[in-house]
């Protein structure tokens, strides 16, 4: 099976950990395609160099001298520092940003205006990453690529959350998974949710129970659901050395779905569906 995981820069704090399930889930038979964050590594970086955050509608602005730094923690220090982890744990990886093969072309974010070379996937060639899976390599993708209409701009700084749909698409993903801190989406008695469609997801937002960080990851959910329909997407605990393969089943973590499913279990296929195509 195809994997796509999500990492946050709170995961990337326990890189090992993060190691131990790609590795799991090799042994298993699966290829794992890493997509990492590293907002907490960059704000250490930017308090360092005296450069100030500035935020809007939870984005960074980002502006020229900004962007080097982006460009350098990103696809630099937090995209080594975990390629370095990986193959010291006998996982062959490599490191790739937007640059790479072509990879990723960036267009500038509109909305909400102000932010600078803040950017959205525009355009996806998937060559590399299918060469790399061919040989057994693990793609560790960071989240900065060149604009498609301005090659001489700086890297643009790509939400890591908003990289996951466009790639998993085009590299057929079959799973999809946002590995992060908390155990999945919850109700308002604190229990997690197995699975989640959009109408559910809009009474807990009016609810307010569905708030604060939770809000763009289920955000981002539905919008890999929506590139990859077929796919299972899920919102799952990052803690363990078997997450990624803990996730595929169904006592873990939270499953988007468009439409309600009254199936009260999904066992491990959950994952035995066609992914999506690019």
């Amino acid at each position: 099976m195809r994997i796509l995981v999500k990492i946050g820069g709170a995961q990337l704090g326990n890189a090992s950990t993060i190691a131990k399930a790609v590795g799991a889930a090799r042994a298993v038979g699966h290829e794992v395609i890493l997509v990492h964050g590293g907002g907490d590594q960059l704000r250490d970086w930017s308090q360092q160099l005296g450069l100030e955050d500035e935020y809007i509608h939870g984005l960074r602005v980002t502006d020229a001298k900004t962007a080097r730094v982006v460009t350098a923690v990103l696809g630099g220090e937090v995209n080594a520092g975990l390629v370095k982890t990986l193959c010291a744990a006998g996982i062959p990886a490599v490191g790739v940003t937007g640059a790479d093969g072509n990879f990723l072309g960036a267009a500038p974010k509109l909305q909400p205006q102000g932010l600078g070379f803040v950017g959205e996937v525009q355009q996806v060639n998937p060559a590399l990453i299918e060469t790399l899976l061919a040989a057994q390599y693990t793609p560790v993708i960071a989240s900065i690529a060149p604009c498609t209409d301005a090659p001489g701009n700086p890297f643009y700084n790509i939400n890591a959350d908003e990289v996951v749909g466009p790639v998993a698409q085009a590299v057929g993903a079959e799973a999809i998974l946002f590995l992060t801190d908390v155990s999945g989406v919850q109700d308002g008695h604190g229990q997690r949710i197995s699975t989640l469609d959009s109408e559910q997801t809009h009474d807990l937002i009016q609810a307010g129970v569905i708030a604060g960080g939770m809000l763009p990851k289920t955000k981002a959910g539905f919008a890999a659901l929506d590139a990859c329909p077929q796919a299972l997407v899920k919102i799952a605990s990052a803690t363990g050395a078997e997450s990624i393969l803990a996730a595929l089943g169904s006592s873990s973590g939270t499953r988007f779905a468009l439409e309600s499913i009254t199936s009260p279990n999904m066992s491990n296929a959950e994952a035995s569906n066609p992914g999506c195509t690019s």
